[in-house]
C-alpha cells in the first residue's frame, strides 16, 4: 500500500510488513509498545532491554551498516529526518520502503504515532496512545512566569538546542523561554555567551552527551545565579511513547521553580 511519510514522499508498505528495521531509538520504543516486532534496531535503540539485548545492530543512528540491513531484508525501514544521514536514507531507499519522520512539535509526534499503527496494522493501539499522550500533557503545569532557559546538549564545543526542535517545543511546553531560541537547530556557544544571555536555568541533559555533576561547577563560574540542574535527556527529546512519561517528569522538575 502507498503511504506518505512526513516529509512527503510516498512510500509503497507491504500490509503490515513483517520484517522491520529502526534507525530511530525513540520509535524502536514505540513499536515495542504498539506490539508490533523489528528484524533490525540501532545501537543506540536501548529501549526496551529485551530488544536491546537481542536484536540485531544494523550501526548507529549516523553510520548504519548496509551489509547487515541487506542481510535482514527489510520489508520497512523506519527513519528520521534529523537523526539519521540524508545520503545514507537515500541510499537505503533505492533498495527498500523507507518512512522518514520529521518530528519539531507534539502534533508532528502524535501524528507519527497514529500513522505507524496504520502501517503496523495497530490503528487502535496507535490512537489510544495518542490520545493518552495528549491527556497527559493538557495536565502538565507551565510556569505562569517564563524563566530564560538554556539547554546544553554538548560540551567541547558547548552545544544548546535552538528554536526550530523538538526540545526547544518541550521547553514551551513547561513554561520555559529558550535564551536562544532564534537560533536554529543545535549551535555551539561559548560560555560567556551564556553569561550575557540572561539565562536563569540551565538544563544538562543526560544524552547524547552524558552531563555529570561536575560539569555543573564549569558553568557556575559564570552564571553563579543560575538554577543548573541535571535533566533527563529522553523526556525532551524522545518523541515516541516515552512521550507519556515526559508531562509527570515535567511537573516534578518544576515544582521546585515555582
Amino acid at each position: 500500500m502507498l503511504y506518505t511519510d512526513q516529509t512527503g514522499r510516498r512510500v509503497n508498505i507491504p500490509s503490515p510488513p513483517q520484517r522491520i528495521v529502526s534507525l530511530v531509538p525513540s520509535q524502536t520504543e514505540l513499536l515495542y509498545d504498539l506490539g508490533a516486532d523489528v528484524a533490525g534496531i540501532t545501537k543506540f535503540c536501548i529501549h526496551p532491554e529485551e530488544w536491546f539485548r537481542t536484536k540485531t545492530r544494523v550501526g548507529g543512528t549516523k553510520q548504519v551498516k548496509f551489509d547487515v540491513i541487506a542481510s535482514l531484508q527489510p520489508d520497512l525501514i523506519i527513519a528520521n529526518k534529523e537523526e539519521n544521514e540524508k545520503e545514507q536514507v537515500e541510499s537505503l531507499a533505492k533498495d527498500y520502503p523507507v518512512w522518514v519522520s520529521d518530528i519539531h512539535t507534539l502534533d508532528d509526534a502524535l501524528d507519527m504515532i497514529v500513522s505507524l499503527g496504520d502501517i503496523l496494522a495497530r490503528h487502535h493501539a496507535a490512537q489510544q496512545l495518542a490520545q493518552n499522550i495528549r491527556g497527559r500533557f493538557d495536565l502538565l503545569q507551565p510556569l505562569k512566569t517564563a524563566v530564560p532557559t538554556a539547554y546544553f546538549i554538548w560540551r567541547d564545543p558547548w552545544m544548546v538546542a535552538g528554536g526550530d526542535t523538538f526540545i526547544h517545543q518541550m521547553l514551551r511546553a513547561c513554561g520555559l523561554r529558550n535564551v536562544f531560541e532564534d537560533i536554529p537547530r543545535y549551535p555551539s556557544v561559548s560560555l560567556p555567551q551564556l553569561a550575557a544571555s540572561a539565562c536563569k536555568l540551565v538544563l544538562l541533559s543526560s544524552e547524547p552527551y552524558p552531563f555529570k555533576e561536575k560539569h555543573i561547577g564549569e558553568i557556575r563560574e559564570y552564571l553563579p545565579d543560575a538554577d543548573i540542574l541535571l535533566v533527563d535527556g529522553e523526556m525532551f527529546s524522545w518523541y515516541g511513547s516515552r512521550l507519556l512519561h515526559a508531562p509527570g517528569y515535567f511537573n516534578d522538575l518544576l515544582d521546585p521553580l515555582r
